[in-house]
C-alpha cells in the first residue's frame, strides 16, 4: 500500500488516498491518480520515513524541507525544521501534571479537575 497526498497550487494538502501498488516504485498508483484526478500528488508515509510527517488535510508541503507540515496550533509556536513539528515558545512542564497552552499569556496552564 502506498499513500499519496494531493496538493493545490499553494502546496496545501487537499486529500490523502491509499493505493494498492504492484510495483516497488509506486508508479502505477501515482499514474492512476494523476490520470483520474489530475493535479499534483506526492507520496507520504505513516512512519515518517518520507517527508517527515504523514500528510493530512490542511497540512502544507514545504519543497525546501521536503516535508509535510501540520497547521500551526498557535501563532506563537515555532516550527522545528528538523522534525517539522510545531514547538511552544516555552517547554512543556516536566512534573507529570496535565497542562494546556494559553496563547494570551504565552504560558502553560495546569488542567485541574475543578
Amino acid at each position: 500500500m502506498a499513500h499519496f497526498a494531493q496538493l493545490n497550487e499553494d502546496s496545501l494538502v487537499l486529500r490523502v488516498l491509499v493505493m494498492n501498488n504492484n510495483h516497488e516504485d509506486n508508479q502505477e498508483g501515482y499514474t492512476w491518480l494523476v490520470a483520474t484526478f489530475g493535479g499534483t500528488w506526492l507520496k507520504t508515509s505513516y512512519n515518517g520515513t518520507i517527508r517527515k510527517n504523514f500528510a493530512g488535510i490542511g497540512f502544507t508541503y514545504s519543497q525546501t524541507l521536503d516535508a509535510f507540515i501540520p497547521p500551526t496550533p498557535f501563532d506563537s509556536w515555532v516550527l522545528d525544521e528538523e522534525t517539522c513539528q510545531w514547538q511552544a515558545p516555552i517547554p512543556y512542564p516536566d512534573d507529570e501534571k496535565n497542562y494546556s497552552w494559553n496563547e494570551s499569556t504565552l504560558s502553560w496552564v495546569e488542567i485541574t479537575g475543578e
